[in-house]
């Protein structure tokens, strides 16, 4: 670590883990009502538990990206990071305002609009977060040194936070309401946030392969036009449905098709750089999740978005299990690997332990990308048997579930996996001991010993 303000991405990336473990817990209370469907109906109602789902994954994931910036920065940047006390009050404001969300949801006061659940007071409080935000990195790359990784994270960063405000445009008429939510969580995850990605996954490599810093930005910049390109008109393949003018379909399920080109470039990039730098780099986790990142979002946003966002075929499997497929492997390829890649390179540096015993977190690895792999195909299955049932048969809804337990018990068992993968990389990075380097010849046991787990 070369500057004393990266010790603030810390206290980010300890946060960020604590609503990852709080996320896939909520995901596999979720998995169990789908198999006993009256579970805590009385108490927190299955709607609930799915807005701490998916609200923890959105902040946990925001934090990660934010913590990622205050690590990268000042390196990138070569210079302290202009305001220690802004990031860590923006950070009181996000953590301030989750809470007070979750606690209103258990009292089920909420905003109702999927996804953007949060009362008006929290949504404002983040929107206060993220300006700061913006202000401090902002400030600290103008004053240092300006580079393309730094360039397209402040992009990406700076486009997520200004969408943001479209939260708060609320719309009677459903068409106009559902445009404007779309313009957030399309725009968010298949857009801007494939910005901070592919930066991130450019710090790392550039990191961990050493290869010239300028062949690396070449390929970030193709990847950043081709993910701008496709991402901002394939938000039509979202609009067939909700009443905008008939030309979208096409708009929508070209460019939406076209939306697997940034992430097979991604992948490809990994890929290729990994074999120009052969460095035989120490952070054998941080590589393996950065190259299980982008292979996995190849497949979970770009094959299986691919697969039924034409127009066509989206007609039948909208709503259905297959999109649920696709956004569980989206998400956690793209965007939870890509956090936990830079949360594996950051902490032991942070927590002054490297080189450090690996074997748990890349175990970690594989325990949450085969539970996650497995739970995708368990939902593929159930999408096509109901999209068939109940949208080319017309059986009745409820009557298509009943035939789908059996899937719905594989995708817990999957989930379970994917659960005890987290918690076992939550404590691979806080709890295992740094792995001492012996010198050839010692014969010290003392020498043998791991280091206390608060570091140097």
């Amino acid at each position: 670590m070369k500057y004393k303000s990266q010790q603030i991405a810390y206290a980010y990336f300890i946060c960020a883990m604590a609503l990852f473990a709080v996320q896939v817990l909520g995901g596999l209370t979720i998995g169990w009502i789908y198999v006993q469907p009256n579970f805590l109906a009385e108490i927190f109602p299955f709607h609930i538990i799915r807005m701490v789902h998916t609200n923890a994954l959105i902040v946990w994931l925001l934090l990660g990206f934010f913590g990622a910036a205050y690590f990268m920065v000042p390196e990138e940047s070569e210079r302290e990071i202009w305001s220690t006390k802004l990031a860590y009050l923006q950070l009181i404001i996000l953590i301030v305002g989750t809470l007070g969300a979750v606690i209103g949801y258990g009292f089920k006061v909420h905003g109702g609009r999927e996804f953007l659940e949060q009362p008006l007071w929290v949504r404002f409080g983040i929107l206060v977060a993220a300006v700061i935000f913006l202000i401090n990195i902002s400030m600290t790359v103008l004053a240092g040194r300006k580079t393309a990784i730094t360039g397209v994270l402040l992009v990406g960063l700076w486009l997520l936070s200004l969408l943001w405000i479209f939260s708060f445009i609320n719309p009677v008429n459903l068409s106009l309401d559902k445009m404007y939510w779309w313009f957030i969580v399309h725009l968010w995850v298949e857009g801007t946030w494939e910005l901070v990605m592919a930066s991130i996954l450019a710090f790392l490599l550039l990191k961990l392969t050493g290869v010239d810093r300028e062949v690396i930005e070449k390929w970030l910049y193709v990847i950043v036009a081709t993910a701008l390109f496709t991402g901002i008109l394939g938000t039509g393949h979202h609009f067939f449905w909700i009443g905008l003018p008939g030309y979208w379909m096409w708009i929508g399920s070209i460019f939406g098709a076209l939306e697997i080109i940034p992430f097979f470039l991604m992948m490809s990039f990994a890929f290729v750089m990994v074999w120009k730098g052969r460095r035989n780099h120490p952070n054998k986790a941080a590589l393996l999740w950065s190259l299980g990142s982008a292979t996995i979002a190849f497949f979970g946003a770009g094959v299986w978005g691919v697969l039924h966002n034409m127009h066509g075929v989206n007609f039948y499997s909208h709503g259905t299990q297959i999109t649920a497929a696709h956004g569980h492997l989206a998400f956690y390829g793209a965007y939870v690997a890509i956090n936990l890649a830079i949360i594996s390179y950051a902490m032991p540096l942070l927590k002054g332990r490297e080189p450090y015993n690996q074997v748990l977190n890349m175990g970690s690895f594989w325990l949450m990308t085969g539970g996650m792999a497995f739970m995708t195909f368990t939902l593929t299955f159930a999408g096509v048997i109901q999209t068939h049932m109940q949208r080319v048969l017309g059986n009745y809804y409820m009557d298509v579930q009943d035939e789908l337990v059996l899937f719905y018990l594989m995708r817990l068992i999957a989930g379970s996996a994917v659960v005890l993968g987290a918690l076992l990389f939550i404590y691979s990075i806080l709890v295992v001991r740094r792995r001492e380097v012996v010198a050839p010849g010692s014969a010290n046991p003392a020498a043998m010993k791991s280091d206390p787990i608060v570091g140097k």
